[in-house]
């Protein structure tokens, strides 16, 4: 059963009147219920993104491309519908900017329009561009990217030098990747990445392998952050034990 289908149940049963009033208890394993759903589709079509980009990778055409952007549309819905357990759900909040952080400073990820430009008195990795540079040479320090692997994405550049605008990894990393940079400012439209930005036979943009392993991985690192909270929602998982240990009135509160 998807979670719209169970989210109407629980509606009906919490408002279908005294003669039906559903007990606390009921209302809090449904809200469980409900959440892991929603967790569960966002992992499932997290993992038919990641089926078109396996596709794209293998054969980069613009028709490849367009369904990869398709998919990760189609892969926001369902993540969407999953925010408003953000609120009073501490586990929810703390891992939410893992996988939907934004607005992001694109530098940090790829090449972008000379007008973005080169520094950023806020951000010492504003223009680092990970897949153009093995060794990131940010504030003294040198980083390793020899290989873009999850660690060096979730670890290392993620928020790096505590700056939110650093989203190395979540949906909207995948979305700067697949679309290129967006230079419409505030009018309609999106970027106009080339599928050949991910052919290294036929490159453009530069880089185009390392371009492809960062794909791979930040949507391989989604896949994973996505199953670590359909788990946590399971029965007996961390967020339904942490809403548990609220007691029934303040798991409703």
């Amino acid at each position: 059963m998807n979670s719209l289908k169970l989210g109407l149940l629980a509606a009906t049963a919490i408002i279908a009147g005294p003669a039906f009033a559903a007990a606390p208890a009921d209302v809090l394993s449904t809200y469980g219920d409900v959440a892991q759903a929603k967790y569960a589709d966002s992992l499932a079509t997290a993992k038919s993104l990641k089926t078109a980009i396996d596709k794209l990778v293998a054969e980069p055409t613009e028709a490849n491309l367009e369904a990869a952007r398709a998919a990760w549309i189609a892969a926001r819905d369902p993540y969407q519908q999953t925010e408003a357990y953000r609120f009073g759900n501490a586990i929810v909040d703390d891992w939410e900017g893992k996988v939907n952080a934004w607005p992001l400073d694109e530098g940090l990820i790829d090449y972008v329009d000379p007008s973005y430009g080169d520094e950023s008195e806020e951000n010492d990795f504003y223009a680092a561009n990970v897949i153009a540079n093995p060794v990131l040479n940010v504030g003294g320090e040198a980083i390793d990217a020899t290989e873009i692997t999850a660690s060096l994405l979730a670890d290392q550049l993620q928020e790096a030098g505590e700056v939110e605008a650093n989203v190395a990894t979540g949906y909207h990393a995948i979305e700067f990747l697949l679309w290129g940079q967006d230079l419409n400012g505030t009018d309609a439209g999106a970027g106009s990445r080339p599928a050949s930005d991910f052919d290294p036979a036929n490159c453009t943009g530069g880089n185009c392998e390392r371009r492809v392993q960062y794909l791979k991985t930040v949507t391989d690192l989604l896949i994973s952050d996505l199953e670590e909270m359909a788990t946590a929602w399971a029965p007996g998982g961390a967020a339904r034990e942490e809403l548990a240990g609220k007691g029934e009135a303040g798991g409703l509160a």
